[in-house]
């Protein structure tokens, strides 16, 4: 319901401005936004490169239909999307040249298994920086989980069950 202070988690903007800071993005990288809110990544994004693209099904603007690819998608991707988070990964991925980054809950990091770490590295796309941050108003812990082209030799996966 829109009445409880946790239907729309919007991200703090001075929050938003240190986690765009992890992004290895370039003043010439194209972003898009696809889950704007109040605007706080689409702002942070804005001070480090050129061009944002953003969607906002509250003003008529679904991601669904945005077309094209971008170098960068950055979100914070709204509660219900988390409930299929792995989905939205799949789905996020061929439309990124360079990588994304989105801020989730601890459902979100949890959907990492190694079978959806494999699915993604079979879009190109390998987890390479994980950071952890509180957030007074909301539930919990986050975490911003940047994804990129290049395999990090750090970050790895088992598959099987031990």
């Amino acid at each position: 319901m829109k009445d409880d202070p946790y239907y729309l988690h919007q991200t703090p903007p001075e929050l938003a401005l240190k986690l765009v800071e992890y992004i290895p993005i370039d003043r010439t990288d194209t972003a898009w936004e696809p889950f704007k809110g109040e605007g706080a990544f689409y702002n942070a994004l804005r001070q480090k490169t050129v061009h944002v693209e953003w969607s906002e099904i509250e003003e008529g603007r679904d991601y669904k239909d945005f077309s094209g690819n971008v170098d960068w998608i950055v979100t914070n991707p709204p509660f219900q999307a988390s409930g299929s988070f792995s989905k939205l990964l799949l789905e996020l991925a061929p439309r990124c040249n360079k990588g994304m980054a989105l801020l989730g809950n601890d459902y979100c990091l949890s959907a990492l298994t190694p079978k959806r770490i494999r699915l993604l590295a079979s879009h190109g796309l390998y987890v390479s920086k994980i950071v952890s941050c509180n957030i007074k108003k909301w539930r919990g812990r986050y975490w911003f989980m940047i994804f990129t082209r290049d395999k990090s030799p750090d970050i790895d996966f088992l598959e099987g069950y031990y």
